[in-house]
């Protein structure tokens, strides 16, 4: 596959708690989708410049190595990456997860409707 053609069902999903990490990867690949995770932005992005492009980034802002907001960073200078929508997944609160620029936000504990709808609006 092009790398520069992102993958429809595919999504990368960076969260530090692997609880929420496994629970929400079941979720979504029983829905159909392919999901990459990683437990902090550093590994998130390697995944991102090992494997196909994702069709959206699910991303925690409170994490260990590199934070969110770290990554989100990263990705904006990254002419590539930061064509990718990024959904904030936070507790951190919405005041907090406003200060950075995404496609939308999520608050933990997340609904699982509220989630698939996310998702199903950029990965179709």
């Amino acid at each position: 596959m092009d790398s520069a053609q992102p993958c429809n069902r595919c999504i990368l999903l960076v969260e530090d708690d692997r609880d929420i990490r496994e629970a929400m990867q079941q979720l979504l690949e029983f829905e159909g989708y392919s999901v990459q995770t990683a437990a902090n932005g550093r590994e998130g992005l390697d995944r991102l410049h090992s494997t196909d492009q994702p069709c959206l980034i699910l991303l925690d802002l409170m994490m260990p190595v590199m934070n969110g907001w770290e990554m989100k960073e990263s990705l904006e200078k990254d002419e590539r990456l930061s064509q990718i929508p990024v959904v904030i997944v936070t507790a951190a609160g919405l005041d907090k997860a406003k200060t950075i620029r995404s496609s939308g936000i999520l608050t933990k504990p997340v609904e699982v409707e509220t989630l698939l709808n996310t998702v199903q609006s950029h990965c179709h």
